[in-house]
C-alpha cells in the first residue's frame, strides 16, 4: 500500500487593491498563496517542498436601468494565466456569459457537488485517472442562464468548437481537430428553503467526419443527474455521469462512467464532517479482433471494463480567519488495471489563513 502526507499552509489574502473608476466601475484583485510539504512513502520523491501562488481580478460596473456586467481573470500557480470570463447580468433576459475554457460552464461545473467538508474524493493529494464530464466547459464558450423561476434555472452552453482551446481576441483555435461544435443543457432545481437540489444535463458534439478513429455512427455525448437532500445539519447526495466517446479499433476508450455520493454534518458553525465516495468506470473496445456473430450475441463479454473505487474521510474546522482541514481518502485500481492494480493512501492536513 503507497501512502502519500501532505502538509499545506495557505495564505488566502483578501482585498490586495481596489480601483474605482469614474464610470461607477471597480476592479479588485485578490490573492493566494500555499506552501506544502508531500511525503510518498514507497515511491522515489526529490525536494518535498512546494509552493503555489494565484491573484484573481474581478471588474464590475453597471449599466443604465440597473443591468450589471464583471470580468473575472485567474491567474493560478506563480500568476500563470489559467482562465477568464466576461459576464452580463440582464434585468429580466437572464446571464449572458463568455467563457475561455475555465470549465465551469453547462455540464462541467457538476463534475461532482456531493456535500463533503473539504474536497472531492478525488482531488485529495492521489493521482487518478479519473474521466469527468465537461462538455463545452474546457473550450471557450458562450452560455445564456435563464432568470430563476420558482427555484428553477435552465442554462445552455455553446463553442463553436469543442476543441478545449483558449483563444485570444482576434484568433481562432487550430483546425485540426477531432471535435466540431458542442452544445451543453442543465437544468438546475431547488425547494425554496434548499432542502431538496435536484440537476439534469446533457451534451452533444459533433465529431469531425474525416477522424478515422471516431465511430461515425453518432456525436460525442455526455450526461449527468444529481439529488441532494438537506435537513438541518445534514446534507445527503448521490449524482451519476457518463461520457460516451464513439472510439474505434482495438483496445480504444468507448465511455468513461462516474457515480459518487457523501454525507456531511454540520456539528456547528465552525465544525463539519464527511464521509464520501467514488466509482469510476472505464469501458475500452476489443484488445483483438472477435467474430462478429459472437460479438453480437454477447457484447459485454468482449468488453474489457476497469473500476476504480475511492473514499474519504474529512474535517474542516474554521475559526474567525483561520481554518484547519483534514482529510484521509483511499483509492484503488488508480491506472485502471485489468491485472496489476494499483491502490494509493493520502493523507492531508492543511492550515489555511484568510484575510
Amino acid at each position: 500500500m503507497n501512502t502519500l502526507h501532505k502538509i499545506g499552509l495557505s495564505a488566502l489574502c483578501g482585498s490586495l487593491a481596489s480601483i474605482v473608476a469614474a464610470n461607477a466601475g471597480s476592479l479588485e484583485v485578490t490573492g493566494t498563496a500555499e506552501v506544502t510539504w508531500t511525503s510518498l512513502a514507497d515511491q522515489v520523491s526529490g525536494n518535498p517542498l512546494g509552493m503555489n501562488t494565484g491573484l484573481t481580478f474581478t471588474g464590475n460596473g453597471e449599466l443604465d436601468g440597473g443591468q450589471t456586467f464583471s470580468v473575472a481573470i485567474a491567474q493560478t500557480d506563480k500568476a500563470t494565466y489559467s482562465s477568464a470570463n466576461i459576464t452580463l447580468n440582464t434585468n429580466s433576459a437572464g446571464t449572458f456569459k463568455l467563457s475561455s475554457a475555465e470549465g465551469g460552464a453547462g455540464i462541467g461545473g457538476y463534475d461532482d457537488n456531493m456535500p463533503r467538508a473539504w474536497e472531492e474524493v478525488w482531488d485529495t493529494g492521489i493521482s487518478t485517472n479519473a474521466n469527468f464530464q465537461k462538455g463545452v466547459g474546457s473550450s471557450t464558450n458562450i452560455s445564456w442562464t435563464t432568470p430563476k423561476i420558482g427555484g428553477t434555472t435552465v442554462q445552455l452552453a455553446y463553442a463553436p468548437q469543442n476543441d478545449g482551446a483558449q483563444n485570444n481576441n482576434k484568433k481562432a483555435s487550430q483546425l485540426d481537430s477531432n471535435f466540431g461544435a458542442g452544445w451543453d443543457l442543465v437544468i438546475d432545481s431547488a425547494t425554496s428553503n434548499g432542502g431538496i437540489h435536484v440537476f439534469v444535463g446533457g451534451s452533444r458534439t459533433e465529431l469531425a467526419k474525416r477522424k478515422v478513429e471516431r465511430d461515425l455512427s453518432g456525436d460525442h455525448e455526455e450526461a449527468v443527474v444529481g439529488l441532494e437532500f438537506k435537513l438541518g445539519p445534514v446534507a445527503l447526495g448521490g449524482q451519476i455521469s457518463a461520457e460516451r466517446l464513439r472510439a474505434r479499433g482495438l483496445n480504444a476508450t468507448e465511455y468513461y462512467a462516474n457515480n459518487s455520493w457523501g454525507i456531511a454534518f454540520n456539528v456547528n458553525d465552525d465544525l463539519s464532517i464527511s464521509y464520501s465516495e467514488a466509482r469510476h468506470v472505464q469501458s475500452k473496445t476489443h484488445k483483438s479482433a472477435v467474430n462478429k456473430m459472437e460479438r453480437l450475441h454477447n457484447i459485454n463479454e468482449y468488453t474489457p471494463k476497469a473500476w476504480m473505487n475511492g473514499e474519504s474521510i474529512q474535517v474542516s474546522y474554521t475559526i474567525g480567519g483561520i481554518g484547519l482541514k483534514y482529510a484521509q481518502t483511499q483509492y484503488d485500481n488508480t491506472a485502471y488495471g485489468f491485472d496489476k492494480k494499483t491502490a494509493r493512501d493520502a493523507k492531508i492536513v492543511a492550515v489555511s489563513l484568510a484575510f
